[in-house]
């Protein structure tokens, strides 16, 4: 039932339309969100910093315990590193005494440890030495303006000719930001380019850019401000940027398509503003709601770094859906017949016909839909073979450019200590009250302790145990044979904790935790690869009923599930050659075969499983409305993939290249999603959209739409698309002839 010609236009009809017509108003609005949130931003923002706290694991325990028992223990430390070309640091002994002196001066500076008389801070050769500093919050999320200040520090030592290198994560904050820039400049020049190729004209390319950057600025401006109440990544607003610029220009040019169509068939603007929210509007709104959705479905992994991430990346697809449902029609309404101003080449319709190559690609899917969709799944299963030797772990600063000073800090302490002094590991020990008040049962403790600790394999050396002032605590620090990255040093970690500390301290009382930044690490992934599992099944079941509730039927619904599953593994295979296998990583600059973050596939699925969505919500809801029209399964099919195929494509390609525009990044992670998000967009663009859904599709024939009545009645009713209104809507195109109505044929498909 065309429920807007019985009861007139509904909700979002009326909504476009007086958007449209009251366009300034919009537009006015947008700009004031846009300006007071900036100007909020700028005085009450806060900073964006990686905190891996897992509250209740037994490394955060031995970190808490260290910061209640030792002073100068609690913070973010950061070494500094030193090295002298020839002779020993010993030499320098003034300046390295003046530095010290000046970074116990600066703010935020809890402690700054001597080298000269901090065991293990001293390279064996004499000729490297570590400056650890404590800092009361992450130096990563300081104002760059801070450098400035350890710099004046530490130029003693560079007067001395001495090799001066700041370790992670101050040499995170010594790292230009001009990446990001730099990848959302080249996303925003590819797009402008495809939107000229597919629209061509000026107006119609400039309307989805304005929307996507004003929705973006709105969006990165809220998100500044949420960081001043909430802990975000660092990676949180280049990801809600990629996410915000990627969907907003892909929302608001389907929007702008739709017009543009219903504009050549006769529409009034305003009308055919209101036309287009209430139908592809409305097939925006639902796509939202599924990212959205399946980005919300990383709170249930109980780890606040990952929500906050998905919080971030979902802020950025809502606003961009809320301005294309908003600020786009006004624009629209602004523009009226002179969309196709300023044009670089004759404007093109949405196709229709069996003329169109998509109908003629779809009649030949349809002779062999086997062939196709057999053809397809190989295709997913070659891609997907990566995944099952892929490895979680910290991506840290030895995968960085030798440009960073982090990564050139890392080589130093490589060199002068060995790969496991770039991840100690400490070991702290609560003691149980006798042993508190006994000096010589601690000393056996301490003995007994380091003993079994260096007899551990894979265990380069072990600091004497030190009792802490309140001899509450012993605590000692493990060097490991391999560097943090490294498998061999998981299986480490995993041993000491669950192994080597239990048995050593049983029947003392005693009880040992293993902390420290690559304990953190390795804990924080173990952590996340037994909740994926949870994510996966949670975003796919929402996601299941949701496209159930909107297109009605059980098999389309399961079908996007689990062709999204394919796409996504394939996705992640590219991700393991690429970062883990070194095959091509250097062209991406990345130096050294390195695991997968640990972080990533979470992100990756949940982003991958919303975006692929996206297109399939686009396409089902044009295959449905001819089926609605004919019920004719063949023509259904054939139709929403010509009337699509163009638009989709264009998207695709935005797309595409804002996530592969963030290889520029120099932050690894952000590398890996970029990467992954784009091959995604990529297959879900042509091995899912092309083969698998139109062969699986042919296949099933009318049992695409088919749904029990007792669960029909039971599901709310929410349309993807919904109907054209209005009287004077334009009529369908008609039907190709070799695709006719199967009814006009006296047959049922």
């Amino acid at each position: 039932m065309n429920t807007e010609s019985a009861e007139g236009p509904g909700l979002l009809h009326r909504s476009g339309r007086r958007c449209a017509r009251h366009a300034w108003r919009v537009v006015a609005l947008w700009v004031l969100a846009l300006v007071g949130l900036g100007l909020a931003n700028h005085t009450w923002g806060g900073t964006f910093a990686d905190s891996f706290s897992l509250p209740g694991t037994s490394t955060q325990t031995g970190a808490d315990l260290l910061a209640a028992h030792t002073t100068g223990s609690g913070g973010t430390a950061s070494a500094i590193v030193i090295r002298s070309g020839e002779g020993a640091v010993t030499d320098h002994r003034a300046a390295v005494d003046a530095t010290v002196a000046g970074l116990g001066g600066l703010t935020d500076v809890l402690s700054v440890a001597d080298p000269f008389t901090t065991p293990g801070a001293l390279s064996a050769d004499g000729r490297t030495a570590q400056v650890t500093v404590r800092f009361d919050g992450n130096p990563a999320s300081f104002d760059p303006s801070y450098l400035t200040g350890v710099d004046t520090a530490v130029e003693p030592l560079r007067a001395d000719d001495l090799t001066v290198e700041y370790g992670a994560p101050l040499g995170q904050l010594a790292t230009p930001k001009s990446a990001d820039r730099a990848s959302e400049a080249i996303g925003l020049a590819v797009a402008v380019l495809v939107l000229l190729i597919g629209f061509g004209s000026v107006a119609a390319t400039g309307l989805p850019l304005l929307t996507a950057v004003i929705g973006l600025s709105v969006s990165l401006a809220g998100l500044g401000l949420l960081a001043g109440h909430f802990d975000f990544a660092q990676a949180a607003p280049t990801l809600a940027t990629m996410m915000g610029l990627g969907v907003g220009i892909d929302y608001a040019l389907f929007l702008a398509t739709r017009y543009r169509a219903l504009l050549h068939a006769g529409s009034e603007p305003a009308e055919a503003v209101g036309r287009t929210v209430a139908t592809s509007g409305r097939s925006v709104l639902v796509a939202a709601a599924t990212v959205a959705m399946a980005l919300g479905g990383l709170c249930a992994s109980g780890v606040g770094f990952i929500g906050a991430l998905g919080v971030a990346a979902g802020i950025g697809v809502l606003v961009a859906a809320a301005a294309s449902v908003t600020l786009t029609p006004a624009l629209l309404g602004l523009l009226g017949h002179r969309i196709d101003r300023l044009h670089v080449r004759r404007p093109v319709a949405e196709p229709t016909g069996e003329a169109d190559v998509w109908h003629r690609w779809a009649v030949r899917v349809s002779r062999r839909p086997w062939l196709f969709l057999v053809s397809g799944l190989l295709v997913l299963g070659v891609l997907a073979v990566p995944v099952a030797s892929m490895q979680l772990g910290h991506v840290d600063a030895g995968a960085q450019s030798t440009g960073r000073t982090d990564r050139r800090a890392y080589d130093l302490v490589t060199e002068g200590f060995g790969p496991g002094a770039n991840g100690p590991l400490t070991v702290v020990t609560h003691l149980d009250s006798s042993r508190v008040a006994s000096e010589s049962l601690r000393q056996d403790l301490a003995g007994s302790l380091r003993q079994e600790l260096a007899a551990v394999p894979g265990v380069a050396s072990v600091t004497p145990p030190v009792s802490s002032p309140d001899h509450a605590l012993l605590v000692t620090t493990v060097i490991p044979a391999t560097g943090p990255q490294e498998r061999a040093t998981a299986d480490l970690i995993h041993t000491l904790q669950d192994k080597t500390l239990p048995q050593a301290l049983s029947g003392t009382g005693a009880t040992g935790y293993l902390t420290g930044t690559t304990a953190a690490a390795q804990t924080f992934t173990d952590t996340l690869a037994a909740e994926l599992p949870l994510i996966i099944a949670v975003v796919v079941a929402a996601a299941f009923l949701l496209l159930l509730t909107v297109f009605r039927s059980l098999l389309v619904a399961l079908k996007a599930a689990v062709l999204n599953l394919f796409s996504i593994a394939a996705a992640y295979g590219v991700v393991v050659a690429v970062f883990q296998w070194g095959w091509g990583g250097a062209l991406f600059g990345v130096t050294e075969k390195v695991p997968v973050e640990s972080y990533v596939p979470m992100m990756m699925f949940a982003i991958v499983f919303g975006l692929s969505m996206d297109y399939e919500v686009f396409l089902l809801s044009r295959i449905r409305e001819t089926w609605l029209q004919y019920e004719d399964n063949h023509l259904a099919v054939a139709t929403g993939l010509a009337a699509t195929a163009r638009v989709i494509t264009c998207a695709a390609l935005i797309m595409t290249s804002v996530f592969l525009a963030f290889l520029l990044s120099t932050n690894v992670a952000v590398k890996m999603l970029a990467l992954g998000l784009g091959v995604s967009v990529v297959i879900d663009a042509t091995v899912v959209r092309l083969l698998l859904v139109p062969a699986s599709m042919y296949l099933f024939g009318r049992a695409n739409w088919w749904l029990p009545g007792r669960l029909d009645r039971l599901l709310p009713h929410l349309d993807a698309e919904g109907p054209a209104a209005g009287p004077d809507a334009p009529a369908a195109p008609a039907p190709a002839s070799d695709l006719a109505p199967a009814q006009a044929r006296g047959e049922r498909r």
